[in-house]
């Protein structure tokens, strides 16, 4: 543009320069009278009428001159204007718009279209450069679509792989209290058998406690194995799924129309936690809900119950009715109210514990990232529910889920 500028201007220079010598020289055509010295008064007055009529004559042909130089040259300065945008439009033009193009590209947006002109001599690169761009989306567009199914993948599988570790740690721990509370007995009876016993007896059975008490040694070394490797599995799932974390939109929530009988089954499946009781029935109906959201929403509300509180939980099901949403319309609503009998969360810190990443002061010794309430909150508004939670003799947190 800058180049079609300086043309312009250059041209429109040239132009007025050539106007000003076009005129400078018609002004200097004109007729004169000369040698009137040798004419006597008689034919001096007969040539000044003549003369009168020529000069009149000179006159308006310089006129008509003087007009047909300006029209000529405005018809040459609008050509010069005409072949200056033509080649504007021609040549340099689509060579701007590859550029343009070319430059949104580069940043990203793929959406930017190459206008196709008739008569474009770039008309073939044009058409190349369009299609390369085409190409690119759809290129990116399959680059996004993986992108998204590896972090649903991840999300599910560290979801799907949380119980089982959870369940084989739990097994763990019991084995090792029971295996440690034989080890112990089998250390009382070895002691009162005496070491120094000369009774053949009691000297073979002395040699089997011992046998098995190495065995059982072996089992609890064994048991306390498979914990810290269930425990490095935790950590390595959970370091994947908070990487993949970071962008929490690209997570689908797909709620669909459901029993709400399935809630139960959430509870029921996490046995392996520890006592969960169910104060009542769930009311029978139709509830909006994605059944793995939802699903992670109580293991991660339970999970956390047992971690910091260490206590029973309490599950408590109501119906709650014409109950403002957040698009301000009224719906009905299943209640989940779920409290554990532990000391809550200081009220200091109540605020923040929906906030992503964060972990309270009394919980630095306990394994997580502080994304456990942070993920409830954002699946129950995405299923078109809501949560709410507030310390009542132990922590609470009520669930809201969409009725049909």
């Amino acid at each position: 543009m800058k180049l079609i500028r300086n043309v312009t201007i250059a041209y429109t220079i040239f132009m007025a320069i050539a106007l000003f010598v076009m005129l400078y020289f018609v002004g200097r055509f004109d007729a004169s009278l000369s040698d009137v010295g040798s004419y006597s008064d008689a034919e001096l007055e007969m040539y000044k009428v003549i003369w009168s009529d020529i000069n009149k004559g000179v006159e308006a042909s310089q006129h008509k001159l003087l007009i047909y130089c300006i029209i000529f040259w405005g018809v040459l300065l609008v050509i010069g204007y005409i072949l200056i945008a033509a080649v504007y439009i021609v040549q340099i033009k689509p060579i701007r718009d590859m550029e343009s193009v070319a430059t949104e590209i580069a940043k990203g947006n793929l959406d930017a279209i190459l206008p196709m002109r008739r008569g474009n001599m770039l008309g073939g690169v044009t058409e190349s450069f369009d299609l390369m761009r085409e190409e690119l989306k759809t290129a990116k567009e399959r680059e996004l679509a993986a992108e998204h199914a590896k972090r649903e993948m991840v999300a599910e599988l560290s979801h799907d792989l949380k119980t089982p570790v959870a369940t084989i740690q739990a097994t763990c721990e019991v084995l090792e209290m029971k295996v440690g509370r034989k080890l112990s007995q089998l250390r009382e009876e070895l002691e009162s058998l005496g070491e120094d016993d000369t009774d053949e007896k009691l000297a073979a059975r002395s040699a089997e406690k011992k046998v098995e008490e190495e065995e059982l040694k072996d089992l609890l070394e064994k048991a306390g194995y498979i914990s810290s490797k269930s425990e490095t599995i935790n950590q390595l799932v959970q370091s994947v799924f908070r990487a993949n974390l970071e962008d929490m939109d690209e997570i689908q929530v797909s709620p669909a129309e459901t029993d709400s009988r399935v809630i139960l089954g959430y509870f029921k499946e996490l046995k392996d936690y520890g006592n969960i009781l169910l104060e009542n029935d769930i009311p029978e109906c139709l509830v909006y809900l994605d059944t793995l959201r939802m699903s992670q929403v109580v293991d991660n509300i339970v999970g956390n119950a047992y971690k910091y509180a260490g206590t029973d939980v309490h599950v408590t099901f109501s119906e709650v009715n014409d109950l403002p949403g957040r698009n301000g319309k009224k719906n009905n609503y299943i209640k989940i109210k779920i409290k554990d009998d532990g000391p809550g969360v200081p009220e200091d810190e109540l605020p923040l514990v929906i906030e992503k990443y964060y972990r309270g002061n009394d919980t630095k010794d306990k394994a997580g990232y502080g994304l456990g309430l942070y993920l409830v909150k954002w699946y129950m508004e995405k299923q078109g529910g809501g949560m709410e939670y507030y310390n009542d003799n132990g922590f609470v947190v009520e669930l809201l889920v969409k009725k049909v």
